[in-house]
């Protein structure tokens, strides 16, 4: 039976009880758009991740891990500042790059309290790839980058490549890893898998989207899984019902169903990326282990948010507040702060991670909440026509979810968790459902997170 242990706060870190103890590396592993049930640890039922499944072997599974917003720039700012996007001000996917540069990160704190930081992959906020403030190494690309033969900026040099981005990215982080040094080292590592090859413009809009050919796949992985019957939730392919929102009548958008789901061949395609990313991660465990620092290496994996299969009828959407795409996988290997097997249970956010690395590197001193309800947010872009005009703020308890959309009226949404998982039931105008708590315990949320 896998043991159960609290989220862990400053005072639960044993490397901050002795000046003796060193300060750990923080390996961040950050995969684009990967859901939380598409590993082998997290119930996959053939996905081949033996790498992820090893962290959650060897240290802590997060069963409950949610992003605070379901879009890219804002998830990721989030990550790096342990703030809302109301907050820190990153609201969406069009050009932010100025901005971004201004962002008190925590690997930027870590720099300054005297880590070799390295941030290697996906910055996607703006198509600036230029360095960040607080980073020794850099290697980044414009937007949303190319998905073989890429160019990357290398400490703000142009580098032409040929490869698989995956692999590319990979291969910089284990050179990384590799170096000599005196200071503990703190390493991003930001995917641009399993994300689609397509471009995109300053306004946040994109070139293309919506076939499985866009989800380019290493060579060798181009036949995985191509037996496999692939698992799909019972709301799927479900028509939009009791959902006003997604209901609109929208020029040119076909009503959400059968014909909108997402197909096989781009999950397949997707799960084969993803197999990458975990033989990439498997090499950065035996660098680590090489060097003799895997101990005491702090590893983090997860995602920026989830992804729709077909939910709903939804496809390639992300930016609704249903569990597909708020839910993401959070796996930590530290055996000073984890034991073997350990799931946790409790809520944890992507805003977490910034206080988990600052309390493990000894820089500040924190424990994150134990949480009875969360805040989740959307702000408007114009990249997904069916998305318009669908800003939202949410507060997801245990039992209840309720969505309150801030742009269109009559549209709210409240779900019952308990009897209702996969969120076909809105039941905002069922006297028996308690919204005017739920309505209450958001606006406390939000006064709660104003400062």
């Amino acid at each position: 039976m896998l043991s159960r242990r609290r989220f862990l706060g400053a005072s639960a870190a044993p490397l901050l009880q002795s000046q003796t103890v060193r300060r750990p590396n923080i390996v961040f592993v950050l995969v684009d758009d990967l859901r939380w049930d598409e590993l082998g640890c997290t119930g996959h039922p053939f996905a081949q991740t033996p790498n992820a499944d090893r962290l959650a072997r060897e240290g802590a599974n997060f069963s409950s891990a949610f992003a605070v917003t379901p879009l890219c720039s804002p998830s990721r700012a989030s990550f790096l500042t342990g703030k809302y996007p109301h907050q820190h001000g990153i609201t969406d996917n069009t050009d932010r790059s100025a901005q971004s540069h201004r962002l008190l990160t925590w690997p930027r704190q870590l720099h300054d309290a005297g880590y070799d930081t390295a941030f290697i992959g996906k910055w996607h906020m703006g198509n600036d790839d230029s360095p960040r403030p607080g980073f020794n190494h850099w290697v980044s690309f414009p937007g949303q980058g190319e998905s073989t033969n890429p160019t990357l900026n290398v400490n703000g040099r142009a580098q032409q490549t040929r490869g698989y981005i995956t692999d590319l990215l990979s291969d910089h982080a284990i050179q990384f890893i590799k170096q000599q040094r005196e200071k503990p080292l703190c390493l991003w590592l930001a995917h641009k898998a399993i994300h689609p090859n397509v471009q995109q413009r300053n306004d946040g809009s994109i070139s293309s989207f919506g076939t499985a050919e866009e989800f380019i796949v290493a060579d060798r992985h181009r036949n995985l899984y191509a037996s496999n019957p692939i698992p799909h939730r019972p709301n799927y392919a479900k028509p939009a019902s009791g959902k006003p929102a997604l209901q609109r009548s929208l020029a040119g958008l076909t009503p959400l169903g059968p014909t909108t789901a997402t197909d096989d061949a781009t999950i397949r395609n997707r799960m084969r990326m993803t197999k990458a990313i975990d033989e990439g991660l498997g090499e950065m465990l035996k660098a680590l282990e090489s060097n003799g620092q895997l101990d005491n290496t702090a590893i983090v994996f997860t995602s920026d948010h989830g992804y729709f299969y077909g939910e709903h009828g939804l496809n390639y959407e992300r930016r609704l507040a249903y569990e597909e795409t708020i839910r993401i996988p959070l796996l930590i290997r530290y055996p000073a702060a984890y034991r073997p097997r350990t799931r946790v249970d409790d809520f944890t956010l992507s805003l977490d991670i910034s206080t988990l690395a600052l309390n493990w590197a000894g820089v500040r001193k924190a424990q994150a909440p134990k949480r009875k309800a969360f805040l989740i947010e959307y702000f408007s872009d114009r990249v997904f026509p069916r998305t318009q005009n669908m800003g939202y703020q949410a507060v997801r308890t245990r039992r209840w979810k309720y969505i309150h959309y801030t742009e269109l009226k009559d549209s709210d949404e409240v779900y019952d968790l308990e009897a209702d998982p996969y969120e076909m039931t809105n039941l905002f105008n069922d006297r028996r459902a308690p919204v005017r708590d739920l309505q209450a315990e958001l606006q406390r949320l939000l006064n709660e997170t104003r400062a």
